[in-house]
């Protein structure tokens, strides 16, 4: 019998890790099943050498992504005409809105005959709802991971399944019982070069705020990639806190034994709910992209957990705001206020269970193959 082929993209770290537990469980229900396409390191080390590994070329912002207009615009022809040419029966899109709603549409629009699906679906409903009717026109099947994406996906007629999201049965393996050190503070600057270099400088001066205060307070960071752990190296030895260990790919760990974090705003402020860990969140672009953002926003939060809860259970210090005075202030009050601490404990916990139960990826990979045998 012929292998099924599949052609997956995902844009960055966070999609990378989702796409390698989808194709490790569609390749658990499907015998002869081939993979192609473009992802991070975990993905390829799944699907081969005739995968490519972009995630470094991650971009978060308007202004980035015009600066590295030419790369994106070269992978995007290169990717659509290995599509044309492989003919695979479906193409998998995971997140990364921006470069792979693009792709999609130009692939219906040019007669591409397979199926054409989405995984963690993108947050359009927080910036622009008024392309989910034009995304019901040429994409097959949206699977989501958050429970309210399902109705706001259906009203356009755009079939939808929600399975949960991947990230609780992912950490749940992850999960310690160490207990938490009382003077360790956690610095999550992200997994992107441009959000280490905008982000990390003013966690930086915060955690000096607090050491002057306290000289017992410990800060540690966690790096995504060895390229972020040394300019994070580079960055501190600069600020004078060139003592603050900085591990790699440690984050999980760190956010199970720290007792406040500053995290970057992205999936870490979900991952940090998960464990507990009480947080602040922060976010600084280019003005660039900053303000036509804000123009377009139609959510009154950008962090996920606030989203979720309906409300600023999380603070976040955006832009302007993100100042270290600002954000010290908030992680002393975490550290020594316990009712503060318990009440951001237990909206955390309520969040994660709107996310739904274990096997998220499971159940995205049973949705890909339903469409498979229909291909």
């Amino acid at each position: 019998m012929q292998a099924k082929r599949i052609y997956i993209i995902a844009g960055e770290a966070s999609g990378d890790a989702h796409g390698a537990v989808l194709m490790r469980e569609i390749a658990a229900l499907v015998s002869n099943v081939q993979f192609f396409g473009a992802g991070g390191p975990e993905m390829r080390s799944i699907a081969g050498d005739h995968f490519m590994d972009w995630t470094q070329e991650a971009v978060v912002g308007l202004w980035d992504v015009l600066v590295k207009y030419p790369y994106f615009r070269e992978q995007f022809y290169r990717m659509y005409r290995e599509v044309r040419r492989l003919e695979p029966d479906i193409v998998i899109f995971v997140d990364y809105p921006g470069f792979n709603l693009r792709l999609a549409q130009y692939l219906r629009r040019n007669q591409y005959a397979g199926k054409l699906i989405y995984y963690i679906s993108p947050q359009v409903w927080a910036w622009n709802r008024s392309r989910i009717p034009r995304m019901a026109g040429f994409l097959d099947l949206m699977i989501c991971i958050f429970p309210f994406e399902k109705s706001l996906y259906e009203a356009s007629g755009l079939r939808t399944e929600f399975v949960g999201h991947p990230m609780v049965e992912e950490l749940e393996l992850l999960r310690t019982d160490e207990p938490r050190n009382p003077k360790l503070v956690a610095l999550l600057p992200g997994s992107r070069t441009r959000e280490i270099r905008r982000i990390f400088p003013v966690m930086l001066d915060a955690a000096k705020l607090l050491r002057r205060e306290d000289a017992t307070i410990q800060v540690e960071a966690s790096a995504a990639s060895e390229r972020g752990r040394e300019l994070m190296r580079k960055l501190s030895h600069e600020s004078g806190l060139s003592d603050i260990p900085i591990g790699l790919k440690t984050a999980y760990e760190l956010m199970q034994r720290a007792f406040v974090g500053m995290v970057a705003s992205g999936t870490a402020t979900l991952e940090s709910s998960f464990f507990r860990l009480p947080i602040v969140l922060i976010y600084k672009v280019s003005w660039f992209s900053y303000i036509p953002g804000r123009m377009l926003i139609r959510v009154n939060y950008l962090g996920m957990p606030n989203i979720l809860a309906g409300k600023e259970i999380i603070p976040e210090f955006i832009q302007h705001k993100a100042v270290a005075g600002r954000i010290a202030d908030a992680v002393r009050q975490l550290c020594h206020d316990p009712i503060r601490r318990n009440t951001m404990v237990q909206e955390m916990d309520r969040v994660i269970k709107l996310l739904g139960e274990k096997g998220a990826g499971r159940r995205a990979a049973e949705a890909v193959v339903r469409e498979l045998k229909h291909s």
